[in-house]
C-alpha cells in the first residue's frame, strides 16, 4: 500500500458499487470519489461527502446510504475506523501499516519518491519568459522564469513528457528600434553623439552603453563612416545576439535551462506562416477582404475580426502567434501551456479562439497569466534601478538576496495574484524566512545523521521498522506529511498550481520541525531510535524531491 489516498479510493468506489448493484441504481457517470482532510483533530484522517452527493440519485437518505457504503468496506489492514458524521459525512481512521508502507516508499523509491503517472507520457510544452531581446530580464520575466521552470518540473514529476521552450521575439519594428537605440549610443562613445540621435522611444538603460563600447571594439568608427541607415540592420542583428546571451546568462543562473529557443524570424525563413493561413481558408475561419487577409474572430466573441495579412501584403503579430500554435502542434505537443504577464490577458481568448479554429482540443492551449512583483524592503517599496533605466533586473533581485530565495518568493502564491517580495525578509536567517525555514529543515535531518554516522550508528533496514513504537503526534503527524507527496504532486499537476508545492514543502518542514522539537532520536531506546530514524530518512528523502522540483537547494548544513 504505497498511497493510502488511492487504496481508500479505490476501496470506496467498490463499496459505492456494491450498495448501487443492491438498490437497483446506477452510479451517475463520471461520478469520482473525493477525500479530504478533516478540519478538526479527532474526526480521523480522511473524510469524504459522496453520500450526500449520492443521496438525491440513490433516493436516499445521506446517513443511511453513507453507513450502507461502510458496511460494504473490506475488512484487512486500511481502516482501522470508519464512521458517520453530521448530515452524512464518512470519517476514516487509516491503521498504523500505511506509516510502515509511507516510510518503506520513501526510502527505496529515493529520487523518484513522489513521482505519479497522471500524464501517462503525454507530450507537453511550457512555454515562457520569452522576452524581447530588447534588455536584460526584470523581476516580472523572473516570476514567469520560476512559475514556468517549477510547472515543466512538477508536470515531469507528474508523469508528463515536457519541454522547456523560449520564444525569441526577434521580428519586427521592436528590434530595428533596438538597433537604432545601439546605434545612437555608439556614436556616443566615439563624442559625435549630434549624428545619431536617440529615438524618442529608445531603449536608454546603461546596458545600452556597454553595448556601444562592444562595438566600438569590434569595428572602431568604421560603422559611422557610412550611412545610418545602411547600419541600423548590423546594430539590430548584433545587439540583438548580445541581449539574448545577456539574457541567456541570467537564466542559466537562475537555474532556468530550455530544451528549445525558438526564433519568431524562422516562422518566415522556414515558410511556416502560409501553411497556417491556407489551414485556416480551408476550415473558413480566414477570407479575404479589402485586399487583406482577415481571421473570423466574431465567430467566438471578439468584436471584429482581426486582420492577418495587412493590405501591403505584411503579417501582423497575431499571424505570428498562429503560426506559432500551429508549428507546436506540428511538433507533437498535446498540450501547449503558455505563461504570460498579466498585461496580455487580452489576447487569451484570441488565442484560444485560434486553438478552436484549427479544430485542436479545447485544453491543448493553457495560459498562466503572472501577476506583478511588488518588490520591497523592510515593507517599503524599492526604487527602480538605474541599470536597466526603469526596472529592477532578476540579476539585482539574485545577487542580493540569491537564486534559492528568488525563485521560491516568486512562487509563494497563485500565479494569478500579486507577490509581496521583500528583500530584507528573503535575507533573514529565522523562521520568519520561509526559504531559510524550509531549509533549515533539511539541514537539521542532515545534522542528525552526520552525528549518528560519528557515533558509528548505521542507517537501520526497513526490517527493524516498528510502527507500534511512534506513537508521538508529532511522530504521526510528520508520516501524514510524507504520505501527502504524491497526492501533492497529482494537484499541483491537474491544476497547474506549482504554488501548491511550495506550500506543501513548507508544511513537511513544519511538521519535521515540531517532531524535532518534541522528540529526541539520538538517545532514545534503541528499537525506537532505528524507528525514529527510518522516518527522518523519509523525510529527507521527501523534502529533498520537493526542494528538487522548486529548483531550491536542500543544504546539509546552514
Amino acid at each position: 500500500m504505497q498511497n493510502m489516498t488511492e487504496e481508500l479510493k479505490n476501496a470506496l468506489g467498490a463499496a459505492m458499487k456494491e450498495v448501487a448493484v443492491e438498490k437497483g441504481r446506477e452510479l451517475p457517470e463520471g461520478f469520482e470519489v473525493r477525500l479530504e482532510r478533516p478540519r478538526q483533530e479527532g474526526h480521523g484522517d480522511w473524510a469524504t461527502n459522496i453520500a450526500m452527493q449520492l443521496a438525491k440519485p440513490f433516493d436516499e437518505k445521506p446517513r443511511e446510504l453513507a453507513e450502507a457504503i461502510i458496511a460494504k468496506l473490506p475488512n484487512g489492514d486500511l481502516i482501522e475506523r470508519a464512521e458517520v458524521a453530521g448530515p452524512g459525512f464518512m470519517n476514516f481512521k487509516l491503521s498504523s501499516n500505511w506509516i510502515t508502507e509511507t516510510v518503506r516508499a520513501a526510502i527505496e523509491k529515493g529520487a523518484d519518491y513522489g513521482r505519479v503517472d497522471i500524464g501517462k507520457g503525454r507530450r507537453v510544452q511550457v512555454e515562457f519568459v520569452s522576452a524581447n531581446p530588447t534588455g536584460p530580464l526584470h523581476m516580472g520575466h523572473g516570476r514567469g522564469a520560476a512559475v514556468g521552470d517549477i510547472t515543466a518540473s512538477l508536470l515531469d514529476f507528474a508523469g508528463y513528457s515536457v519541454e522547456r521552450e523560449y520564444y525569441i521575439n526577434d521580428a519586427g519594428l521592436q528590434m530595428e528600434l533596438l538597433g537604432k537605440s545601439a546605434q545612437a549610443r555608439y556614436f556616443e562613445e566615439l563624442g559625435r553623439a549630434k549624428e545619431a540621435p536617440m529615438p524618442e522611444d529608445g531603449y536608454r538603460g546603461e546596458y545600452m552603453t556597454d553595448i556601444a563600447k562592444a562595438f566600438v571594439e569590434k569595428y572602431g568608427d568604421s560603422l559611422a563612416e557610412k550611412p545610418l541607415e545602411e547600419t541600423v540592420e548590423t546594430f539590430s542583428e548584433e545587439t540583438g545576439r548580445m541581449v539574448l546571451e545577456m539574457i541567456k546568462k541570467d537564466l542559466e543562473d537562475f537555474g532556468v535551462k530550455f530544451d528549445v529557443w525558438f526564433s519568431e524570424k524562422s516562422l518566415y525563413e522556414d515558410n511556416l506562416v502560409e501553411p497556417a493561413m491556407q489551414a485556416l481558408r480551408a476550415r473558413d475561419y480566414a477570407y479575404e477582404a479589402d485586399g487583406a487577409l482577415w481571421f473570423r474572430s466574431t465567430m467566438f466573441g471578439d468584436d471584429k475580426d482581426r486582420v492577418l495579412i495587412r493590405t501591403n501584403g505584411a503579417p501582423t503579430y497575431f499571424t505570428s502567434d498562429v503560426a506559432y500554435l500551429k508549428n507546436k502542434y506540428d511538433r507533437g505537443f498535446e498540450k501547449n501551456i503558455y505563461v504570460w504577464g498579466a498585461d496580455h490577458h487580452g489576447y487569451v481568448p484570441r488565442l484560444k479562439s485560434v486553438n478552436k479554429a484549427f479544430g485542436y482540443p479545447d485544453d491543448g492551449v493553457e495560459v498562466l497569466l503572472i501577476q506583478m512583483v511588488n518588490l520591497l524592503r523592510d515593507g517599503k517599496p524599492v526604487q527602480m534601478s538605474k541599470r536597466a533605466g526603469t526596472i529592477v533586473t532578476l540579476r539585482e533581485i539574485m545577487e542580493e538576496v540569491g537564486r534559492d530565495a528568488a525563485r521560491l518568493f516568486f512562487v509563494m502564491r497563485r500565479c494569478d495574484s500579486t507577490v509581496d517580495f521583500d528583500l530584507e525578509l528573503a535575507k533573514k536567517a529565522s523562521s520568519e524566512n520561509p526559504v531559510f525555514y524550509i531549509q533549515y529543515a533539511h539541514a537539521r535531518i542532515c545534522s542528525i545523521e552526520r552525528e549518528l554516522a560519528e557515533r558509528g550508528i548505521a542507517m537501520p533496514a526497513m526490517d527493524d521498522f516498528d510502527v507500534s513504537l511512534l506513537t508521538d503526534p508529532a511522530e504521526v503527524g510528520l508520516a501524514k506529511a510524507i504520505s501527502r507527496f504524491p497526492e501533492e504532486i497529482a494537484k499541483g499537476a491537474k491544476e497547474t498550481a506549482p504554488h501548491l508545492i511550495v506550500y506543501y514543502a513548507s508544511e513537511l518542514a513544519e511538521a519535521f520541525h515540531s517532531f524535532y522539537n518534541a522528540q529526541h532520536v539520538i538517545g532514545a531506546e534503541e528499537k525506537l531510535m532505528k524507528s525514529r530514524i527510518l522516518l527522518v530518512e523519509a523525510a529527507r528523502v521527501t523534502l529533498k524531491n520537493a526542494l528538487g522540483i522548486l529548483g531550491v537547494s536542500a543544504p546539509e548544513k546552514m
